[in-house]
């Protein structure tokens, strides 16, 4: 079932994580998958000129928090007479659900393999997360081995299947921790393979229903846009500026007053061996509002 059925198209907004749009273009009918910025406006203007109102998910996995706010500031900074009937939605995913869906494909690869989590390189706080997650996927895992690669960045897939020999794998799993399928390097002496997809497509779909839903809900309840909460998303995600040690501030700066505390757990897995996330401002601004497990 599309998300869109009954209730008007959906945009899909795409950062690195989703190529773009590039890996998210068989969404089904009804589903528009477009980079932010420039394509977003445009999208929305040609649905405005057909009588047509929106809902618009950021496609991001949490590891791209600016994707959410630069969509909330695109949003608000249409003309007013279009804003409203644009419903922005919550992200698809936050870093807890990327280690919940890591954490269910690593369950389904021979517990000798060594698991290489690879995505899409983004700026060095997002790449920087990915090592967060892959660090708990591997504590709270069974496999010996576990890197991090980045296409188009470093280690490059390559360069982490070598990482994994010297560490003593005869066997690679690509596991994906994007909406695409990496590239799977030959190397010498080292079987590789690939995971699959993070999400078969009827679950995409169906956790981006999911998205849908609890946007129009919300505005029917309560008449919330989303675009408010969705400005917040960045904050605290990564550092603009440094001072040298001594030097007086101009300004002001926000700190957080906690880190917060959560679990994640993967499809089926029960309470005894859960993980336990330390969730960092930009995780949580980022999804702080989602409800789903999914």
């Amino acid at each position: 079932m599309s998300p869109s059925t009954g209730h008007g198209p959906v945009i899909a907004v795409c950062g690195h994580e989703a190529g773009y749009g590039e890996a998210l273009r068989d969404l089904g009918p009804g589903v528009l998958a477009v980079p932010g910025g420039r394509e977003l406006i445009r999208a929305l203007g040609r649905l405005r000129r057909s009588g047509e109102e929106a809902c618009v998910v950021p496609m991001t996995l949490g590891r791209d928090p600016g994707l959410v706010a630069d969509t909330a500031r695109t949003l608000r900074a249409l003309p007013v007479a279009e804003r409203p009937g644009t419903l922005l939605a919550e992200p698809f995913g936050t870093s807890q659900h990327l280690i919940a869906w890591l954490r269910a494909a690593a369950n389904r690869t021979p517990g000798t393999s060594a698991l290489l989590v690879t995505a899409p390189a983004g700026d060095p706080f997002d790449d920087a997360e990915l090592y967060r997650v892959a660090s708990l996927v591997h504590r709270y895992g069974s496999h010996p081995v576990v890197e991090v690669a980045f296409t188009g960045g470093a280690p490059d897939p390559a360069e982490g299947i070598r990482r994994c020999a010297l560490l003593g794998a005869s066997r690679v799993t690509l596991l994906p921790a994007a909406f695409g399928l990496p590239e799977s390097p030959r190397a010498a002496d080292v079987d590789v393979t690939a995971a699959g997809p993070l999400l078969p497509p009827a679950a995409l779909v169906r956790v981006l229903a999911e998205r849908v839903s609890d946007a129009r809900r919300r505005w029917s309840e309560r008449r919330d846009d989303g675009i408010a909460a969705g400005l917040t998303a960045a904050d605290d995600h990564g550092h603009s500026h440094t001072h040298p040690p001594g030097e007086g501030h101009g300004h002001s700066h926000r700190h957080p007053t906690g880190h917060g505390h959560s679990h994640t757990h993967a499809p089926g897995e029960g309470h005894d061996d859960h993980a336990h996330t330390h969730q960092h401002p930009h995780v949580h601004d980022a999804g702080r509002a989602i409800r789903s497990r999914a």
